[in-house]
């Protein structure tokens, strides 16, 4: 009867022991799978797939170039604050149309856009932009097709693209989005990255034209009816906007145009004899023009030198060096070279 009791004991004693063991190698398991888990997680961190992303980084985007209705009845116009750069030219009928360059741009409204003028795609080239009219000259037209200019034409768009608004009347209320302009970009296969450094020479640290003559108010007639005028503001240190003797504003937030940059350029115009009618304009501006740069209040003699309708104008003070232009806003004003412009103190 003790033997029995003796050998019970023990095998209880082998039980726990053999229970103990078990316990131990689940643990020992777990903490396997548990180091191998960490360690692929490790690797994971120390190696991370690569991804490819898309090709949006900040001034890589290839700029668009568009058309803007410069009619008194047109005005206020949207996109005028975001714009990098605008030119204004002369058209027929003594009247100015405006282009702006964009690049980056998220605006949900742009306009009043208005139809394509031969001369304009000599800037939107220069600038290797996409061009975005709505309408075109005849000139104009031929010249889109014979220099391969990626443009955009409202006109055959649907009316999500362009569309016009109630609070104009037309042919001064066409407008479009930069998500409409770059949607149909791609389905035409226009490449949307820039291939050309930019046209003005941009530099970070503040621009004093130390030795040039000071500037408070500049006037510019593009003729009797039409004057552009700007006013320094010294707080801004910008200049403030005015055409037709109305301070330009943005269409819908009303906030004032204002521009760092401006650089004048004097060309000479005249009439197509195109047997139209309409007056429609030429420019002879393949060539080295007189001009003005100015900035915080300040303003030299520059000349602008373009050599071809796609080279990029350099612009330059009267030793020949390519001037420095302050990181800002541009409005470039080629005028008729014969404007009475005014510059005062």
């Amino acid at each position: 009867m003790k033997g029995t009791k003796i050998f019970v004991v023990i095998l209880i004693i082998l039980i726990l022991i053999a229970g103990g063991l078990l316990v131990l190698k689940m643990f020992n398991n777990n903490d396997v799978q548990e180091a191998n888990t960490n360690s692929t997680n490790e690797e994971i961190e120390e190696e991370p797939i690569a991804i490819k992303e898309p090709k949006t980084l900040s001034g890589d985007s290839r700029p668009i170039a568009v058309m803007i209705d410069n009619n008194i009845n047109a005005m206020p116009q949207a996109g005028l604050l975001e714009a990098d750069i605008i030119y204004e030219i002369i058209v027929e009928g003594g009247e100015s149309r405006l282009m702006l360059i964009l690049q980056d741009k998220d605006l949900d409204k742009i306009g009043p856009i208005r139809s394509a003028r031969h001369y304009f795609l000599d800037y939107a080239l220069e600038n290797d932009a996409i061009y975005v009219h709505y309408g075109w000259s005849p000139q104009a037209q031929s010249d889109i097709a014979s220099l391969g200019v990626n443009n955009i034409n409202g006109i055959y768009e649907s009316s999500t693209d362009f569309w016009r608004v109630s609070d104009k009347y037309a042919p001064h209320n066409a407008v479009t989005s930069t998500d409409a302009i770059l949607e149909i970009a791609n389905r035409e296969g226009y490449r949307t990255w820039k291939n050309k450094d930019n046209v003005l020479n941009y530099v970070v640290d503040e621009v004093e034209l130390e030795d040039g003559e000071t500037v408070n108010t500049i006037t510019i007639p593009y003729s009797a009816g039409n004057v552009v005028k700007y006013e320094y503001d010294e707080d801004l240190k910008e200049y403030v906007r005015y055409s037709r003797g109305e301070k330009q504003v943005d269409w819908d937030t009303g906030k004032t145009v204002t521009t760092k940059n401006i650089i004048i350029e004097k060309a000479r115009n005249s009439t197509l004899d195109d047997g139209s009618g309409k007056g429609r304009q030429t420019l002879d501006n393949i060539k080295e023009l007189d001009g003005y740069y100015i900035t915080n209040g300040k303003a030299i003699e520059i000349t602008c030198d373009k050599t071809s309708r796609s080279g990029q104008t350099v612009y330059r003070d009267l030793e020949g060096n390519e001037i420095n232009v302050n990181d800002g806003k541009t409005f470039i004003q080629i005028c008729p070279i014969d404007a009475d412009i005014t510059i005062e103190e």
